[in-house]
């Protein structure tokens, strides 16, 4: 029996703005907020989270951010 493809959730290119993110964390050049006038980025959960984000307004596919209970 042949397997079955499996969907990607994420695309391959939103993949790379997390981990240009994640790099700019690791530098400590990552900031938050709009425009990075925010304070500094201090755990990888936020750098990661900011680089779905970045993904996201660039339209790339990236599910959906859930929504706040």
């Amino acid at each position: 029996m042949a397997k079955k493809a499996k969907k990607r959730k994420y695309s391959r290119s939103s993949g790379k703005d997390v981990g240009s993110e994640m790099r700019r964390y690791k530098r400590g050049t990552a900031r938050s907020g709009r425009g990075g006038k925010g304070g500094k980025v201090k755990s990888r959960k936020q750098a990661i989270a900011i680089g779905l984000s970045k993904a996201r307004k660039k339209g790339k596919k990236v599910p959906k951010k859930k929504a706040r209970s």
